[in-house]
């Protein structure tokens, strides 16, 4: 069975060869809101959350990353369901707010966090920060002294070479992203005995789009080896040892599901160690999924506007394309292009007769959303879908790029959808945040 199928068999329906998003069919979506456009489906979102949560042992809790899909609506459902929510700048801050996500819930990390917005979530009290250099540390104290406050801090690690894993590997090298595991010690000689900074625990983060549990494992047992010596280095337990995200959803034909069953039944095991050690009473477990929870939730779509043969090539010509797509096109960190799981989604009885290439409306060779794709053949006016684009799709891609317009956002809740207003981070004020 191809990803596409199964795909479609897991989350979605279809009709007289149709694709149905939360029970609606695609054309009805594409005739109420346009194209291109992207649709949510909260039923698989919650799916997904309640999946997770039975995975997961009691003591931890769930932060969604909102650099996965800032839309409001899906914010809103998240902190709903009762979710914290981990942001990475001032704008999402200003969102999580909006969304209505209690402060003490939001915790802050990334690289090149600047001093208007360090003072920014200080002000306004933020669940943690998570320091990720030395300079940071120094800056969240400096504002902490200005205005008589203090600060809930947590040290991103950067942890070494064994804890690595996943598509994107973010440990265990040389990066931007938190504190070497070797000089961790130097840092907290700096914040222990800081009056202004409450130190509360670990962060690691090591990679992304995992799809091994084993690894996973292996990167929270070396997040718990770390979390022990500082706690037996700072004689108490840790209030927050926080796992970062990593967990992926299969894009690729060769890929497979991430094994939830396997994951829980080894967390089960390493829950019975940590409950037994002292250096982890009272410990709150933290994860931040993002891709995990919302990717499988999203379909871009968009409508074919022009068929054209050029030297015995056959090109679909769609009204949208790496504008509001880089993943897909392959220019978001792929090295070799590989196709994302996409068809004609209103001819799904239809058999995978033709091989064509995908491309959007945009004056440039990358924006090529697929080649040699099978699909079935093709109209103009026909809609292509691409699966898996609930996660780092529209927000990750430069959709400023030749002034095309914004692509829609359509939220599917208890069988009804509803547009979802978009706005760029540029619109988001700093000084009015509430």
């Amino acid at each position: 069975m191809s990803l596409v199928s199964r795909i479609i068999d897991r989350h979605f329906d279809a009709s007289s060869g149709e694709l149905h998003v939360g029970g609606i069919p695609i054309t009805s979506l594409a005739a109420e809101f346009g194209t291109p456009l992207f649709v949510y489906d909260s039923g698989i979102i919650g799916g997904k959350l309640r999946l997770l949560r039975e995975t997961l042992p009691g003591e931890f809790a769930i932060h969604y990353s909102v650099k996965a899909n800032p839309n409001p609506a899906i914010l809103d459902y998240f902190v709903a369901a009762g979710c914290g929510l981990e942001i990475a700048s001032a704008g999402e801050f200003r969102r999580a707010l909006e969304a209505g996500c209690p402060v003490e819930k939001i915790l802050f990390a990334g690289p090149g966090k600047t001093e208007r917005e360090l003072e920014l979530v200080l002000e306004r009290g933020i669940g943690e920060i998570h320091i990720e250099s030395l300079l940071e540390a120094e800056r969240i104290s400096s504002i902490c002294q200005r205005l008589a406050i203090r600060a809930r801090a947590a040290i991103r690690v950067n942890p070494s070479s064994e804890a690595q894993g996943g598509a994107m590997r973010m440990g265990g090298k040389p990066a931007p992203f938190g504190v070497d595991e070797e000089t961790l010690d130097h840092v907290l000689d700096c914040l222990l005995t800081n009056p202004v900074i409450e130190f509360r625990g670990i962060h690691l983060f090591t990679g992304t789009q995992i799809l091994d549990h084993s690894l996973l494992i292996n990167q929270y047992n070396k997040g718990l080896a770390i979390a022990k010596r500082v706690a037996v280095r700072q004689e108490k337990p840790l209030h927050t040892v926080d796992f970062g995200g990593g967990l992926g959803i299969p894009y690729f034909a060769n890929e497979s599901d991430l094994d939830m069953g396997q994951l829980r039944e080894a967390m089960a095991g390493i829950m019975k160690d940590v409950k037994r050690d002292p250096c982890f009473i009272g410990t709150q477990f933290v994860v931040e999924p993002g891709r995990y929870l919302v990717g499988e939730a999203g379909v871009y779509i968009a409508r074919i506007n022009d068929i054209k043969v050029s030297r015995g090539k056959k090109f679909l010509i769609l009204d949208g394309g790496m504008n509001h797509h880089l993943a897909a096109s392959g220019n978001l960190g792929q090295v070799i292009k590989r196709n994302f799981p996409m068809t004609v989604i209103n001819k799904l009885d239809c058999s995978d007769s033709d091989a064509v290439d995908v491309v959007g409306p945009l004056c440039t060779p990358l924006d090529t959303l697929a080649r040699d794709i099978r699909m079935p053949e093709a109209a103009v006016g026909d809609l292509v879908g691409i699966f898996q684009s609930g996660a780092y799709a529209r927000s990750a891609s430069p959709v400023g790029f030749l002034s095309h317009p914004l692509p829609g956002e359509v939220f599917i809740q208890n069988g009804k959808a509803r547009l979802v207003e978009c706005r760029g981070n540029a619109e988001i004020p700093l000084s009015d945040a509430s």
